[in-house]
């Protein structure tokens, strides 16, 4: 492969890096085609999955300024693929699937934290979704808006009604 053209596949990679955000180095050695073929799910989930060749990954990871990747570079061994995302935890849910540990997870970086190790796949999978978040928050602050109409409904619609029902309501 020329160095031009290396160049070009760096920057590339560093590029979709910065676009998603999240990603999962995965090994990908001990699949067969069977198997490789069922991975092509995670199309359908929103993650982008790449072969790549380390040293080139190992390049484009220094190139990026903004995040320091070195806790990574230890994973780039053997057979790296690479899964790209927008939800941080959609890869490890997709991982999760196969009972027989392949593909295996070799590091991640989600939600703008380093995960290395095939042990932390639980907890990665387990991270909330920044629409998960933004759910959880609404409900919290819809509940006390509920529970004064639901006390204007069984009060009569009356100052005493309602008065009388938060007064007989547990704390």
């Amino acid at each position: 492969m020329r160095k031009e053209d290396k160049g070009v596949i760096i920057g590339q990679l560093a590029d979709t890096v910065k676009e998603y955000g999240h990603f999962y180095l995965v090994d990908t050695t001990a699949m067969d085609a069977a198997a490789t073929s069922e991975l092509r799910k995670c199309f359908k989930a929103g993650v982008k999955l790449v072969v790549v060749k380390n040293s080139l990954l190992h390049k484009a990871l220094m190139s990026i300024e903004e995040v320091d990747f070195s806790p990574l570079f230890d994973s780039l061994k053997g057979t790296t693929s690479v899964m790209f995302c927008e939800t941080a935890n959609v890869p490890a849910k997709l991982l999760k699937e196969y009972k027989d540990g392949v593909p295996t997870l070799k590091a991640a970086y989600a939600e703008e934290g380093i995960y290395v190790g095939a042990d932390q796949l639980e907890a990665l999978a387990n991270i909330k979704s920044k629409n998960e978040v933004i759910a959880e928050i609404v409900a919290l602050l819809q509940s006390p808006a509920k529970n004064v109409i639901s006390a204007l409904q069984s009060g009569g619609n009356t100052i005493h009604g309602v008065l009388k029902t938060l007064g007989e309501r547990a704390e």
